[in-house]
């Protein structure tokens, strides 16, 4: 049975955004009243719907939805934080990503979200200790989304993984708050080194489409990194770095890049003598 709407809680505006936005499309387009009801209304709360979304894309014949579904439950409920990062990212796709309009269609079909939302479920499980099923669920995640993240990586919130194709992120990592990157970036090691091998990735910072991060360096706070670059180097606050290997090109020539989306690169010397 649905869920009523006095029973949906109060103060939780993206919620109610999804309800309302699953019931226009259930009444738009009858052939998807189903599913919104099942994946949407017929739950009481944002972490309840997510689970079940999840849970029937990962789940397989050997490893049922039902029992996939639980161990997520059991996840966000040990941790409302992981609730609370789900809805940031949302509001930082939705506000993002051009191609999106409400919150609803990334929840349902995006699968950038979708991969980072499984991530946040396998990294409880692995400072659980249960590196079984985390590394089941990034299994599960890169054949399914394509986007194939280490349990151990570390993600902050208003997380936005745009497109999400060919994404892979290392043991140590580290991706801080409201950063943006696009499909094909690698946040990998340079294959040499044990231990914390892997990029730092500061606040608000902006990868562009097939940027290799490789090493423990930082990317620093509000950075931009340029679309098929590799990066060797580390990258100071509020600068661009592009090319291969990567150098440094200046500023960022806005305040926000993660947020704004600009991957334009600033003009070099070359650049205005020509």
């Amino acid at each position: 049975m649905a869920v009523t709407a006095n029973k949906i809680a109060k103060h939780d505006p993206v919620w109610s955004t999804i309800r309302e936005e699953a019931v226009a499309v259930a009444a738009a387009e009858p052939l998807l009243g189903s599913l919104v009801h099942s994946a949407i209304l017929h739950h009481e709360r944002l972490e309840d719907a997510l689970s079940y979304i999840l849970a029937q894309k990962l789940g397989t014949d050997t490893l049922s939805a039902l029992g996939l579904r639980e161990v997520v439950e059991e996840a966000m409920d040990a941790d409302p934080d992981i609730g609370n990062a789900v809805r940031a990212d949302l509001v930082a796709v939705n506000e993002r990503d051009p191609a999106c309009r409400g919150f609803l269609k990334p929840l349902l079909f995006f699968k950038g979200f979708q991969s980072i939302q499984t991530h946040r479920v396998a990294h409880w499980l692995w400072n659980q200790n249960r590196e079984t099923m985390a590394f089941l669920l990034q299994s599960r995640s890169s054949e399914v989304f394509d986007v194939d993240i280490h349990p151990a990586t570390r993600f902050g919130r208003g997380i936005m993984i745009d497109h999400g194709t060919g994404v892979v992120i290392g043991e140590t990592a580290v991706v801080e708050d409201d950063v943006s990157m696009l499909q094909n970036v690698t946040l990998g090691g340079t294959g040499k080194e044990t231990g914390d091998r892997h990029p730092k990735i500061r606040r608000g910072v902006l990868i562009g489409a097939g940027a290799n991060i490789l090493g423990n360096i930082e990317i620093g706070e509000g950075a931009k990194i340029g679309a098929g670059s590799v990066v060797l180097i580390p990258v100071p606050a509020h600068c661009t770095a592009a090319g291969v290997p990567a150098r440094l090109l200046g500023d960022c020539g806005c305040e926000q890049p993660a947020r704004e989306m600009d991957h334009a690169l600033p003009k070099t010397a070359d650049d205005l003598q020509g």
